[in-house]
């Protein structure tokens, strides 16, 4: 599960903030899109999308040859709130019983 700290080294890079924000207008997309879409080598992408992957901010499904990635919006929500709540004081996101994965970051990254 993710950690703050690790949360923020996935995010701390501006070209992983531009693949997340593509996912995000597109959906999910394959390494070979994401690879014209910003100019950089297979390498260059593959590299920025493991470390998103280990930080588990996307998912990615095989299919063929191609690896096709998706932002994980649940995972995404869940640091960001996490993240607030470490910093801000009396925040709390609104709860909506939690989750399978919500409980496992819960008991991960203490708020």
């Amino acid at each position: 599960m993710v950690n703050c700290v690790s949360f923020c080294k996935a995010l701390g890079d501006e070209t992983r903030q531009q693949i997340l924000e593509t996912l995000l207008q597109r959906g999910e997309t394959c390494v070979s899109d994401l690879v014209n879409t910003f100019h950089l080598s297979q390498p260059t992408i593959s590299h920025h999308l493991t470390l998103l992957k280990n930080a588990n901010l996307v998912t990615s499904r095989k299919k063929g040859k191609q690896v096709f990635y998706a932002i994980d919006e649940e995972t995404m929500v869940l640091c960001c709130n996490g993240l607030i709540s470490k910093f801000i004081r009396n925040y709390s996101a609104a709860p909506t019983g939690l989750s399978e994965k919500e409980a496992n970051f819960s008991e991960s990254w203490p708020l």
